[in-house]
């Protein structure tokens, strides 16, 4: 035998859940409470929930809710909020009908007015937030007051959409291969999602690689982490601050338009209380009130999650608006207590 000995390796550390960040301590528990409820869905109610078709459905209603919570995502990694989206998705809802319905417009022109709106928007309060230092709470809480005004004052009456060009495009489905079912005449019947939920996801894998990936998204974190360290750090804070409350305020624009085509109407009640399911979404999604923590991803699931919540309350015949509203209150106390518990774990560790 050689006299040598071999070099004792260090035994490999074993995986903890104390190795992971906040952000993905929060998602992880957001993606098992999504998962045990809609597997409770299908086990304990049956029905629909065991049809892919239905959770299309609930993709298909909640598209602009979820574009929506993206861009409150956003403005809440950097510590900061907007009330005003359900105002400006209101205020895009009649601009378009009008629009479309009376000038007989072009689609095309009527989403470049729904960005626009959106912009304006984002300009302003960016600019009154950022640049002025004034609480994002109060800028928008004036904005979602200027934005349901204006919607009165664009027409004072809901109404349905007749504009040929929209009733088509809001028509139109996209086959999704191998989520069909047999129904009981034993014809098959293709899944189908309307073209507002491939604008979310595809808002929601963009919106995803940019906080992950790039510098923009570093930044972001970075200030609401702690601004004066992401001073220290070279970083731009007020002109990251604009464009946080810019892209929220253009993605509400756009959820304007996506809440538009699937409801086919202008009103000035739409989108009521949207801009609180959206805090709600990103809340139960892991995105910290107090910033720097959040995930697009988990932003994502916050809305199935909240939807299907709903779902389920409706299905044990608990219809009542109020049943609804307790059981959000109810499951959004929970994950802000969760919240404060993975923030307490990491201060002790």
């Amino acid at each position: 035998m050689s006299g040598t000995k071999k070099a004792a390796t260090a035994p490999k550390r074993k995986f903890s859940l104390n190795d992971l960040t906040d952000s993905n301590m929060l998602l992880l528990i957001t993606v098992v409470v999504f998962l045990l409820m809609y597997i409770f869905a299908v086990v304990a109610l049956g029905g629909g929930f065991r049809a892919p078709q239905t959770f299309l459905n609930i993709l298909g209603a909640q598209a602009a809710l979820i574009i929506g919570s993206c861009g409150m995502s956003v403005v809440m990694i950097i510590g900061g909020i907007d009330i005003s989206i359900g105002g400006v998705i209101a205020l895009v809802c009649m601009s378009c009908a009008v629009y479309l319905d009376y000038s007989n417009g072009n689609v095309f022109v009527a989403v470049l007015l729904a960005l626009a709106i959106g912009a304006a928007y984002g300009l302003v309060q960016g600019f009154l937030v950022a640049y002025l230092d004034i609480q994002p709470f109060i800028v928008s809480l004036a904005g979602m007051f200027f934005a349901r005004g204006m919607t009165t004052i664009v027409h004072t009456e809901p109404f349905n959409v007749q504009n040929e060009q929209f009733v088509a495009l809001k028509g139109t489905r996209i086959t999704v291969p191998g989520l069909g079912t047999t129904n009981r005449l034993g014809n098959y019947i293709d899944a189908y999602i309307e073209i507002g939920v491939v604008v979310a996801l595809l808002v929601v894998i963009v919106l995803f690689c940019v906080l992950r990936w790039t510098k923009l998204g570093r930044n972001f974190y970075a200030v609401g982490g702690n601004k004066q360290s992401a001073l220290m750090l070279g970083i731009n804070v007020k002109r990251t601050k604009f464009i946080a409350h810019m892209i929220c305020s253009v993605l509400a624009g756009l959820a304007g338009f996506v809440y538009f085509l699937h409801v086919g109407s202008g009103s000035p009640s739409h989108a009521s209380g949207l801009e609180m399911n959206a805090i709600a979404s990103s809340i139960i999604g892991g995105t910290l009130l107090t910033g720097g923590v959040g995930n697009i991803a988990g932003t994502f699931l916050g809305v199935l999650s909240l939807s299907t919540i709903q779902q389920i309350v409706s299905s044990l015949g608990l219809d009542q608006a109020w049943w609804t509203g307790i059981t959000v209150a109810v499951m959004l106390c929970l994950f802000l207590v969760i919240q404060s518990v993975v923030q307490s774990r990491k201060a002790k560790s």
